[in-house]
């Protein structure tokens, strides 16, 4: 799958200094994953297993021990920070528990952030912006400040947010941690329509089956180490 990978990585260690001074602690331990396109995975894990630190690695938050990541077939540390932030802003959409929204902004202004920074002008930012969330069933709540909608609408703010620079590939952290079963499932639909409709990849963090068990393929991280798992 290689020649066709949007997001790969290569024997990824990462260790952490532990407080007591006995050594590292090694969090991840020579991972190993390779992501086609329209794939949708599901990582499954105790807490504190490491699934969070993977998967900033792979959206280039934070840097391994040793190890490569690849976008597109492109190693990611050949390139300077800004550079790097540059093609993360147009490459990787995130999706975390927390939304993360900009509290001062309109639900309009959150989605348009990523495309401004990009450099779109103003008004396709606005009409991008726009759309995504009239997708999202939010066309009532463009104006509205986080603070103002529920926890499933601010959810579904975020994952506009994250497909505002079409993105090839979507890392979400237990995005419905937080919901309610009726706003779960809504996400979850809309997950996978934007697996088969924009044909994005999607890395998908969680702790519930019934969720992992609807994703083609099903990791499970234990003791640093990346396997597929028969769940």
């Amino acid at each position: 799958m290689a020649n066709n990978s949007i997001l790969r990585c290569v024997d990824i260690v990462k260790n952490f200094k532990s407080e007591s001074g006995d050594g590292d602690l090694n969090i991840l331990r020579g991972v190993n994953l390779d992501i086609g396109p329209s794939q949708i995975i599901a990582i499954i894990g105790s807490s504190g297993s490491g699934k969070s630190t993977l998967l900033h690695i792979l959206g280039g938050l934070d840097r391994p021990t040793s190890g490569n990541v690849f976008w597109h077939n492109e190693s990611i540390y050949r390139h300077k920070a800004d550079k790097l932030a540059e093609l993360r802003n147009e490459n990787v959409g995130f999706v975390f528990q927390f939304h993360h929204l900009l509290p001062e902004f309109t639900a309009l202004e959150n989605v348009m952030m990523p495309a401004l920074i990009k450099g779109t002008r103003y008004p396709e930012a606005e009409k991008r912006a726009t759309l995504l969330l009239e997708r999202f069933g939010l066309e009532e709540r463009l104006n509205h400040r986080p603070s103002q909608l529920s926890g499933g609408e601010q959810q579904r703010v975020s994952m506009a947010r994250a497909l505002t620079n079409n993105p090839s590939i979507i890392l979400a952290d237990e995005p419905t941690g937080n919901l309610d079963e009726k706003n779960t499932d809504t996400i979850l639909n809309l997950l996978f329509q934007l697996r088969d409709e924009e044909k994005v990849s999607i890395v998908l963090i969680t702790h519930e089956k019934e969720i992992s068990g609807k994703c083609d393929t099903i990791y499970a991280l234990q003791n640093g180490i990346l396997e597929v798992s028969a769940a």
